[in-house]
């Protein structure tokens, strides 16, 4: 089977990295959310990008609102 293929198969999982500053940055922009929150959502349910995702939508409900 060609590299294409096994790539059509199995696609690319998206990881964050917390170990560098402007990936940490990155997502936290990507899911509107502090740095804080990206680090710990990735140290509660992993690095995978969807799972970190999962987490943040759920705790966003939680989260008291923020004042004006």
């Amino acid at each position: 089977m060609s590299t294409l293929q096994n790539r059509e198969h199995s696609p690319r999982k998206e990881r964050i990295d917390v170990s560098y500053d402007y990936a940490v940055c990155a997502w936290a922009r990507h899911f509107n959310v502090s740095e804080r929150k990206v680090k710990e959502a990735v140290a509660a349910v992993g690095d995978e990008a969807d799972k970190v995702r999962e987490h943040l939508k759920r705790g966003n409900s939680s989260e008291r609102p923020m004042s004006n």
